[in-house]
């Protein structure tokens, strides 16, 4: 079966399994009962999260790791809010979400989707997105680790890094063609 074909049918087997999980839900009270802690909200993201990355391992679609770093990752902003009553904390926790999905591209090249290309930039949004929130993090009070010049040092880096990377790119470019 090709990759778009075991794609279909990983989607196929969550939209059964979550059909299943809702009919279950509404006509058993026991099996209501017996899973409502695992199930209430926000923890059931990170449920789903997992229960998508174990699709996309049983089907060897390594790809599905990219939607399950999301979606775990969004119920984890959603789970810290809730426990802490933090909800203004969003203005700034938006931020980490191209750090999810760096993860899930990370944990995609791990299992063998084309693993250097997805290292590589999994890796640099991560980094992208980590300075991203400890910035706006910084600027809308929610941290006050760096104070207040780090803000604009870590602009300051992430710039260093963008150009950096760039320039090493187009000299290894200049390299290959000599």
């Amino acid at each position: 079966m090709n990759k778009s074909g075991r794609s279909q049918l990983a989607l196929g087997v969550i939209l059964i399994l979550i059909g299943a999980w809702f009919l279950l839900n509404q006509t058993m009270p026991s099996f209501r009962e017996f899973f409502e802690p695992y199930t209430e909200w926000p923890a059931n993201m990170l449920l789903i999260g997992a229960g998508i990355l174990i699709i996309g391992l049983v089907t060897g679609s390594p790809g599905l790791a990219v939607p399950a770093a999301i979606v775990a990752g969004i119920g984890g902003i959603f789970y810290y809010q809730e426990m802490t009553n933090d909800y203004g904390s969003w203005s700034y926790m938006w931020t980490l979400i191209p750090g999810f999905i760096g993860l899930g591209t990370v944990i995609a090249g791990l299992l063998g989707d084309n693993t250097g290309y997805n290292l590589k930039r999994g890796l640099n949004m991560m980094v992208v997105s980590a300075v991203l929130f400890l910035v706006f993090a910084s600027f809308l009070g929610g941290l006050d680790i760096l104070g207040s010049y780090g803000p604009a040092v870590l602009l300051i880096l992430l710039g260093l890094w963008v150009l950096g990377s760039g320039l090493y790119r187009s000299y290894r470019k200049r390299g290959k063609e000599e």
